[in-house]
């Protein structure tokens, strides 16, 4: 009986080599087929605008640039601002008084909203290009947030006016 201690010495079984076929096009596994490609290739790979995968910096854009970015979905902070225009008109013109107040109320309304849209990117610019390495194409989602805010603001505006909330009572029927 054999020694215990290393049974796959034992074991090793010699495969014969096996005939390779001669022919150039045979699938041979194991083996890349180098050099017989059948059509060129066309068309280059795209190229990535964003430059920390290779250890350089991201290229410089100019203001113009950024200007144009932060204006698309600029549509949704208007509609916002108009019906806080509205709403504000609504209670403005309801209060019956001075409406350089009101006026001040509004404007600082708008700065916060402007507040608001300058933070939403500032925080996108730090999360979505710096952490997470994407590319920024608009600014819809800045607007959307600072549309949502504005319609808040102009809800707010007609609940202080009380012939819109009494009239809301009467339609609902509370």
């Amino acid at each position: 009986m054999a020694d215990q201690t290393q049974p796959w010495a034992e074991r090793t079984v010699e495969v014969p080599p096996q005939p390779v076929p001669e022919q150039r096009d045979a699938f041979r596994r194991g083996v890349a087929a180098v050099g017989q490609r059948r059509t060129p290739r066309t068309e280059q790979f795209p190229t990535v605008e964003h430059g920390d995968w290779a250890g350089e910096p991201a290229p410089r854009r100019s203001m113009s640039w950024h200007l144009a970015q932060a204006r698309r979905g600029g549509e949704w902070s208007a509609a916002g601002a108009l019906f806080a225009f509205v709403c504000w008109g609504i209670w403005a013109i309801s209060g019956r008084g001075n409406l350089i107040a009101p006026l001040l109320t509004f404007v600082l309304s708008l700065l916060t909203a402007v507040g608001l849209f300058a933070l939403t990117r500032l925080i996108g610019r730090l999360v979505l290009e710096r952490q997470l390495g994407r590319v920024r194409r608009s600014a819809r989602g800045a607007h959307m947030l600072t549309a949502l805010f504005l319609a808040g603001v102009g809800v707010a505006y007609l609940q202080q006016t009380e012939w819109v909330v009494s009239a809301w009572n009467w339609v609902t029927g509370n």
